[in-house]
């Protein structure tokens, strides 16, 4: 199976299944000496981690993370970096009935035409633990762009048609409520429209805005590897993903160039910024130095547990109600998720934008 590679410098590759011995990464090419423990790590992977509140699946794992390789004395070497974390809670009889038909909104159908077979048990390599390895991965990266003074944060932006607003956002508020909304007030409509849905047997989507604050100039490349583009790959690489968008998005289509455009200013000291930040800081694929503003649209989770029709493996007509442990809602435990692969995609270019002169290459070298 190929695909489960990311990345060109810091380079990343996940592997394990849902109802496997476990899941991991091992994250090749991160530059020696970044500070790294396994509570960096885990501070990361507790975010994501299941049974944390009634919106997420009630599969208790404790998700915790084993540094296999890589770190020495609390500091990166230079070597690959190998994470395990194990898989305790399986309960495989769950899924032991969709081995027999496919289920609506899943990747059962394809896998098996593509491969011939599929791990039924929760999705395989198809499934959401899939992302412990991105998550564990993205907070290193996310620790060496601290080093770096970048900040990568995320938050949930909209759950069905609840939106946050400018003007109540808070910051501060992300982590005080279980749908990780920068808006107490938005977070409570939410809540209770996540619960109806919850009620009536269904589930719901919802949209992550992730922003990166202090970036630097010159991170991407101009056509293939636009940082835009590798951020949408990295983004919608996600499973339940469905749309990207950077800046304005969507609505650059309805506006006029004279107002999408960025003007761009200059202070006393020469610096030059924009004074606004309709392109989501990104310009010709390059970072332009402004935050990097992007938003991942989530679909509804796919199992639910009304009633749905589908087909069995004998191509006979059928009607099924899914059984299991699933979330209502995807998008706040897809928030770090967001945050991880942002990080990585960050870290990747600015490293590849280190190369990009001789001039950069021989101030890495001292000379």
């Amino acid at each position: 199976m190929a695909g489960s590679s990311l990345g060109t410098l810091f380079k990343i590759t996940t592997w394990g299944e849902s109802h496997g011995a476990g899941v991991g990464v091992v994250v090749d090419g991160c530059p020696a000496g970044v500070p790294l423990t396994e509570e960096d790590i885990q501070i990361y992977l507790n975010r994501r981690k299941p049974g944390q509140s009634r919106f997420s699946t009630p599969r208790a794992e404790d998700d915790a993370v084993t540094i296999l390789s890589g770190v020495f004395e609390g500091k990166t070497t230079g070597t690959p970096i190998s994470l395990i974390v194990y898989n305790k809670t399986q309960r495989s009889k769950d899924y032991s009935e969709i081995a027999s038909y496919y289920r609506p909104g899943h990747a059962d159908y394809t896998f098996d035409m593509k491969y011939g077979f599929r791990d039924y048990r929760g999705g395989g390599r198809s499934s959401g633990r899939e992302t412990i390895g991105r998550v564990a991965a993205g907070a290193i990266a996310a620790k060496a762009l601290k080093s770096l003074g970048i900040e990568v944060m995320a938050y949930t932006k909209s759950i069905g048609d609840v939106e946050i607003s400018k003007e109540n956002f808070d910051e501060n508020e992300i982590f005080n409520n279980m749908l990780y909304m920068p808006d107490k007030e938005a977070a409570e409509r939410a809540s209770k429209l996540v619960d109806e849905t919850r009620e009536n047997l269904d589930s719901i989507g919802g949209v992550v805005e992730c922003v990166v604050k202090n970036m630097v100039v010159g991170a991407g490349e101009p056509v293939f590897d636009k940082l835009d583009a590798n951020l949408a790959k990295a983004i919608v690489s996600i499973g339940a993903v469905k749309a990207f968008e950077i800046g304005d998005g969507f609505e650059v289509s309805k506006s006029l160039g004279s107002q999408n455009n960025d003007g761009f200013e200059a202070d006393e000291n020469g610096t030059i910024t924009k004074k606004t930040n309709h392109s989501g800081g990104t310009l010709g694929g390059m970072s332009d130095g402004s935050d990097i503003v992007l938003r991942a649209y989530f679909k509804p989770t796919p199992s639910i547990f009304k009633e749905q029709e589908t087909v069995n493996k004998d191509n006979e007509n059928i009607k099924i109600n899914i059984k299991g442990r699933h979330d209502p809602i995807i998008a706040p435990r897809a928030v770090v998720v967001v945050e991880a692969m942002t990080a990585i995609t960050i870290l990747d270019m600015i490293m590849i934008n280190a190369t990009s002169t001789i001039d950069k290459i021989k101030h890495g070298l001292g000379r």
